[in-house]
């Protein structure tokens, strides 16, 4: 993909490829420098502009709204990190094209992000663990039922209980 200029996104001087991306087709707004740190855009930034669609929106606004949503959902409970209020800019190419989320193996990507980030907290000087930590806690939940709190159901989280 190269250097060509109509196949780089960029906010705030990071440039991602991902085929023809600009603000008004993702989120129609591109947030103001103060929320944004390095490669991340502060969640109060994304609750605030998008925390609730119109009711009389078109599809595009509707798009719009979506794309954020599952920004935010990617970047605080799949990928987080140990910020824990920041969302990675990584998931714009992922959400440019709703249509293709669905053909992506998402729970191989969680566990594999999971699994490098308990590889990283495996180092002495690493003190917060990040991570889809639910899955986590499903999975003990699930292996360890002596871990299991007081009146707790294993298949309450039935999307976690099946990875």
């Amino acid at each position: 993909m190269g250097d060509d200029p109509a196949q780089l996104y960029r906010l705030d001087g990071v440039a991602h490829i991902a085929r023809v991306i600009n603000d008004e087709e993702l989120l129609g707004v591109t947030p103001p420098p103060s929320q944004v740190q390095k490669y991340a855009v502060n969640c109060s930034w994304f609750q605030e502009t998008f925390g609730e669609c119109p009711e009389d929106a078109d599809e595009d606004t509707v798009r719009r709204y979506a794309r954020a949503y599952i920004m935010m959902l990617l970047g605080t409970q799949l990928f987080a990190d140990k910020s824990g209020n920041r969302i990675h800019i990584r998931w714009l190419p992922y959400v440019a094209r709703l249509e293709e989320l669905g053909t992506y193996s998402w729970g191989s990507a969680a566990l594999a992000w999971l699994y490098r980030c308990m590889c990283r907290v495996a180092n002495r000087h690493v003190v917060k663990l990040a991570g889809p930590l639910q899955l986590l806690q499903s999975w003990i939940f699930w292996r360890f039922p002596r871990f299991r709190l007081a009146g707790y159901e294993t298949f309450s989280w039935p999307l976690a209980s099946r990875y």
